[in-house]
């Protein structure tokens, strides 16, 4: 897992300064008081055409950032291995140490891929195709979700040590807990080999897309900011006799809508 560089230092500085302040540094129910995560989304990256199943795919790789003055916990509980899957909840860590839980905030379900099998958490990160002209979907994301952790630094230099190192319960079908999370100032990152970083490309016409990458869709998960959830990248898609071509054109972070 390989993304490097991008990350926000000067963010994470600054929301700390205005806890240490006793300013409030969150939205909505969120204060001062509480160490909040904040998913910074990276634009798309790594971006290819690939050959796959009789037809052509559309592979990316992703990655998202905690860049807020808390860790993101996530914790599954199900009563007995009866029950499929389990309920996540979110865990706010406050600044005086004690927590709050945030019931309901989605499902983990224990996965079987051909390169891996464990626990993920589901629709953390929603990927969409759309139209560049009026900006409609044209294909969403099959992805059956996300092992949480703390894959990489935002900066390398900071000297910080990940807490988020498992693999998500790896073959442990019997889990009745479990728990995943990022970090602040480390990041969670997906390559384009891995399962759902793609779309199918088989009949869309020639044109202008947008690749739409956005952490927390839903909002189910309470952050101290939701304005840096989406980003995306302007592509041109060409046909020849050969195959497709896709070409970036521009990159948008911290927007869905690319040019911005």
């Amino acid at each position: 897992m390989s993304v490097r560089g991008h990350g926000r230092p000067a963010q994470i500085a600054a929301l700390a300064s205005a806890l240490a302040a006793g300013l409030p540094a969150a939205v909505g129910e969120a204060t001062a008081a509480r160490g909040l995560p904040d998913l910074d989304q990276r634009a798309p990256y790594q971006i290819a055409v690939e050959p796959g199943a009789g037809t052509f795919r559309l592979v990316f790789a992703s990655a998202v950032d905690n860049v807020g003055a808390g860790p993101l916990i996530v914790v599954g509980r199900r009563a007995t291995r009866q029950v499929e899957g389990m309920r996540a909840d979110q865990v706010i860590v406050r600044t005086d140490g004690s927590k709050r839980v945030r019931v309901g905030v989605g499902v983990f379900r224990f996965v079987v891929e051909p390169d891996h099998r464990h626990w993920h958490y589901l629709r953390f990160d929603r990927y969409e195709f759309r139209r560049a002209d009026e900006f409609g979907v044209v294909l969403r994301d099959r992805k059956t979700g996300f092992c949480l952790g703390d894959r990489y630094p935002v900066d390398p230099e900071a000297g910080l040590s990940p807490v988020y190192t498992s693999r998500c319960g790896l073959n442990a079908t019997g889990l009745l807990r479990l728990e995943e999370g990022i970090s602040p100032g480390f990041g969670d990152d997906y390559d384009p080999d891995l399962e759902g970083q793609h779309f199918n490309l088989a009949g869309l016409e020639a044109g202008r897309y947008v690749l739409v990458h956005r952490a927390n869709a839903d909002r189910a998960l309470l952050e101290s900011d939701y304005a840096n959830n989406a980003a995306s990248v302007l592509v041109k898609l060409t046909w020849r006799v050969d195959g497709p071509r896709v070409t970036v054109l521009e990159t948008c972070p911290d927007t869905a809508r690319c040019p911005a």
